[in-house]
């Protein structure tokens, strides 16, 4: 099927979605396996445990800007979860970063 078929014509998710947003499938997704799209239930499958937005979309072959789309939609409908590396709290140390990046560099 044809991309913008997949994503109704959008290209853009409605929220931000870094490529490197982790995803995991929910309760409800497993709950509905099989009233779900062939694409959803892919991605659910796939997000059994957390997977990136481009391991997503490099592991089912699929552009992605749709890959972004149909996480986002699942999203909205409470089929996955999303941890954002964009949450403040998940962000690295900034003096940690340094620390290793010296280390490295010693190597």
């Amino acid at each position: 099927m044809r991309p913008y078929a997949v994503t109704k014509g959008r290209t853009k998710p409605k929220s931000q979605l870094p490529l490197e947003a982790l995803i995991s499938a929910t309760e409800a997704a497993r709950n509905e396996s099989g009233m779900l799209t062939p694409e959803w239930q892919a991605i659910s499958d796939l997000c059994r445990e957390w997977r990136s937005v481009a391991e997503i979309s490099a592991l089912l072959r699929m552009p992605l800007g749709v890959a972004r789309v149909l996480v986002a939609d699942m999203s909205e409908q409470g089929l996955v979860q999303i941890r954002s590396s964009l949450d403040n709290e998940a962000r690295p140390n900034t003096n940690l970063l340094e620390r290793v990046l010296s280390g490295l560099r010693k190597l």
